[in-house]
This record gives C-alpha cells, structure tokens and sequence, in this order.
C-alpha cells in the first residue's frame, strides 16, 4: 500500500514539474498567432492548448524539468513573423526557424534570453538590423541568419561576444566594413553582402573557415598571414588588391577561392596542400612565373592572369600521374609547356592551355578548356612581343 502511494506521487510530481509554467504558455500563444503554416504544412497540428502537457506533445518544443521551454524549433514552411514574445521565454538555449517565408523584424529583445547558445534563423524573409540586445548573449555558440534580408552594418559587438565560435549571416543585405573579431571564432561567413572598406587588422588564429566572397572588399590580406590552420578560404568576387600570402597555401588548407580580385602577386615557394585540395586564383592581375608548389592541388585555376614563362615539370608529372585532375592556365603569357608526345593524358584529367604566347597541340590543350573560352590556341603574336617588350623596360 506504500509503495502504491509512493508511486502515486511520483507520477504526481513528474506531472507537475513538466507542465508548461504560465508564462511560457502564454508566449507560445502569441508565437503561434504571428506564424501560419503554408500550404502542405501541418507543423502546427501539434499545438493544441487544451492539452495538459504541451512540453511533451508540441512539434519542435523541449522543456527543463521546471516547465521551462528550452529549445524552440520552428518550421519548416512557414509564414508570418516572429512574435516579440520569444523574448518571454527566458530558459531558451536554442532557437531555430526552418526555412519558409517569415517576414519582419527580428524580436527586439535578447537581452531577457541570457542562457541562449544557438539562434538558427535562416532562408526565410526577415528584414531589418540585428537588435542592440544580442550584445548581451554571453553564452552564445553559434548564429546562423543567412539567406535573409537582413540589412544595417555589422554589430561592433557581435564579434566580441566572449563564446562565440560561429557566425553564417551569408547572403544578406549588410554593409559598411568587418569589425575587429575578437571571438574565439572557427567558422565566418559574411559572403553575398555589400561589405565594404578594408579587413580589421587581425582575426582569432582559432579561424578554420572563412567566407568573405561577394562583397566589395579592399586592400590587402596582409591580416590574414597569421591563419595557419585555416581549411577553408573564400575571398572571390571582392576588390583585393596586393600580394597572396605564403601562409594561405598551408598543410590544413584544402579549399583556396580568391578568384576575380586585384591580386597581383603570389608567395607560394614552398606550399603543402592536402590531397584533394581546389585553388582557384583565376581572373586576377598576378604576374610572374607559375609556383611549382602548386602542382600538389587537385584542381588549380589560374587562367586569367598575367603569369609569364615556362610551365614548370612539376605540372606535367601531377598531369601524368594523376594529382591535377583540373588545370586550367589559359589567358596568361606563358611561353611554353614541356610535353613530350610520348605523355599520355589520362582521362580524368581537364586541361586548358589555350591563348597563351606558345604553340599548343590543340589535342592537349584545348579539348577540356570551358565552353566560353575562345577556341584561340595561342595569343596574337604583336600582344606576346607588346607585353614581353613592356615588361623588360618596365
């Protein structure tokens, strides 16, 4: 008989500790007001008040032992806007919205949500800035608002907050300049913005991945040198300007884009790519002659440059052995490509040598060569001489 009530009562309290307190039952109302499901959607078929216990029943909701909800997840396929009230619901630690067409502002106020260490916001329609109040997430790991219509310049203190280690607000409409970073950040995704001026003088050395393409970024990358243990780099479609430093090409680095900048030189003497690894440094300004270190990528782009001199050997035998499978060096200067009509190509191998200044056998170096390219085998004779000329009196 004890034990009967003794189980009576446990089931009495785990009842009661789980039921959703009042407050949080009244921001999940006004949430629900402000968003629709669209059509084919049922993510809200779940969310009936009258149950007794929505913490256990609620699509996309998990609560404390308190009746605390603690993560919130929205969607997918979704429309509306996000109701202020979130704001209400102070034991979140997650908060994440699927992709769908929710419109609006962001909530205005964080600042009651200190315990919050995901907010995952992304390809839906929200506008407007990022509220002053994010400033107080102290606790925050990662923040993800790509893919909207975001807009206002980047937050001076976003990149300070003490814990946090990711930021994606890709393709956006934010402007003025990257902040200085302060975040112990391993992963910055800022690309298809309108980002402007210059880099901050330096970034966490913590940084793996970093995505700053589709902007109009300038100057030099002279602040990223330090970023050795970088995987991933994408600076492509700025206004870069200066020499690519050594310390991009490193071990750990598998993934170069800087394609369609100013570049205009490349330090890249003694460079250990991963297996496997892409760089593209095509439609640029570098001039000087191809570095033989690059002959470890898998797929090099270098087309689009003012490279001048000899192929190296060392391209031939990453041709040869398989290493390149993607080479691309058309529209440069270069003046010869040491092949020997006994090399076979495999296969796999896309090659594109055309409008160079050197004869190429149109089998080698133009049979893979993009769809767009000109089917040009070499450069006019009078453009070689011009800028062979220019460069030895310059």
């Amino acid at each position: 008989m004890n034990y009967t009530f003794f189980l009576l009562l446990l089931t009495l309290v785990h009842s009661t500790s789980s039921s959703l307190a009042p407050t949080d039952r009244t921001a999940l109302k006004s949430i629900r007001d402000s968003l629709t499901d669209m059509p084919g959607s049922a993510f809200f078929s779940t969310w009936d008040f009258t149950t007794p216990d929505p913490c256990s029943t609620f699509s996309g909701l998990t609560c404390t032992s308190l009746g605390r909800v603690s993560v919130l997840s929205l969607g997918p396929n979704l429309s509306g806007s996000l109701s202020p009230s979130i704001s209400n619901l102070t034991h979140l630690t997650q908060l994440v919205l699927y992709p769908g067409l929710v419109t609006g502002p962001l909530p205005p106020r964080f600042d009651t949500l200190p315990l919050l260490r995901l907010i995952s916001l992304t390809r839906n329609r929200l506008t407007g800035p990022i509220p002053n109040s994010f400033s107080s997430l102290s606790y925050l790991h990662t923040l993800d608002l790509s893919y909207n219509q975001l807009s206002g310049s980047l937050p001076p203190f976003l990149t300070t907050l003490p814990r946090l280690k990711v930021i994606v607000l890709a393709s956006n409409r934010f402007s003025d300049n990257v902040k200085p970073v302060s975040s112990p950040l391993f992963h910055l995704d800022l690309k298809m913005n309108q980002i402007s001026g210059q880099l901050p003088p330096s970034f966490p050395i913590t940084l793996r991945y970093l995505s700053l393409s589709g902007n109009s970024i300038s100057g030099t990358i002279t602040p990223l040198q330090p970023l050795t243990d970088l995987t991933f780099i994408d600076l492509s479609m700025n206004q870069f300007t200066g020499a690519i430093p050594q310390s991009l090409f490193g071990s750990t680095t598998s993934s170069i884009f800087l394609q369609r900048n100013n570049f205009t030189s490349i330090n890249a003497t003694s460079s250990l790519l991963p297996q496997g690894s892409v760089v593209d440094l095509s439609h640029n300004s570098i001039s000087g002659e191809l570095p033989p270190s690059l002959a470890g990528a898998e797929s090099l782009f270098l087309n689009n440059n003012r490279f001048t001199g000899d192929i190296p050997e060392e391209y031939i035998t990453s041709l040869i052995n398989g290493t390149i499978k993607t080479l691309f060096l058309q529209h440069n200067y270069l003046t010869r490509f040491p092949w020997n009509s006994g090399f076979e190509l495999p296969d796999s191998v896309s090659l594109c040598l055309s409008y160079n200044c050197m004869d190429t056998d149109p089998v080698v170096g133009l049979s893979t060569c993009p769809i767009e390219v000109a089917p040009l085998l070499s450069r006019p004779a009078i453009q070689c001489s011009r800028f062979y000329n220019h460069s030895s009196t310059g």
